[in-house]
């Protein structure tokens, strides 16, 4: 079997995904279903190279919804809205980031106060969540 002519389950391995995976995919709209030959559906280099796209567009952060536009910028070549996504993403994991700061910062505090609290003073972490 050639690399053009990859049924679903070597298709999927072969991007390290799984076939189950490749449906959802498919489901979204973001890989079409091949035709078939004998009864047997058949995934290219291009279907291979999109699959292999979405996970490292999954991989940076992007959404489903984002990684279909950017499939679509892929074939018309508008490479300012494929940064304009780019540097929305960032935002958002960066704001992500800060978010999970603070709650880390947030819990580590409430930990410490519990520390220190013993079985004779009302739990800190549980006090906190009233």
């Amino acid at each position: 079997m050639t690399q053009t002519a990859l049924t679903i389950g070597k298709f999927a391995a072969s991007a390290g995904v799984s076939v189950e995976t490749v449906r959802f995919y498919q489901r979204k709209g973001l890989l079409k279903i091949p035709g078939s030959e004998g009864g047997v559906r058949r995934y290219g280099t291009e279907a291979l190279r999109k699959l292999k796209f979405i996970r490292k567009a999954q991989e940076a952060g992007f959404m489903l919804s984002e990684i279909k536009e950017l499939i679509q910028l892929d074939s018309s070549q508008d490479h300012e809205r494929a940064y304009q996504l780019a540097m929305h993403r960032l935002e958002a994991l960066e704001q992500k980031i800060s978010d999970m700061q603070q709650a880390r910062d947030s819990l580590k505090q409430l930990a410490s106060d519990c520390a220190c609290g013993g079985k004779t003073k009302p739990c800190a972490i549980l006090a906190a969540f009233d």
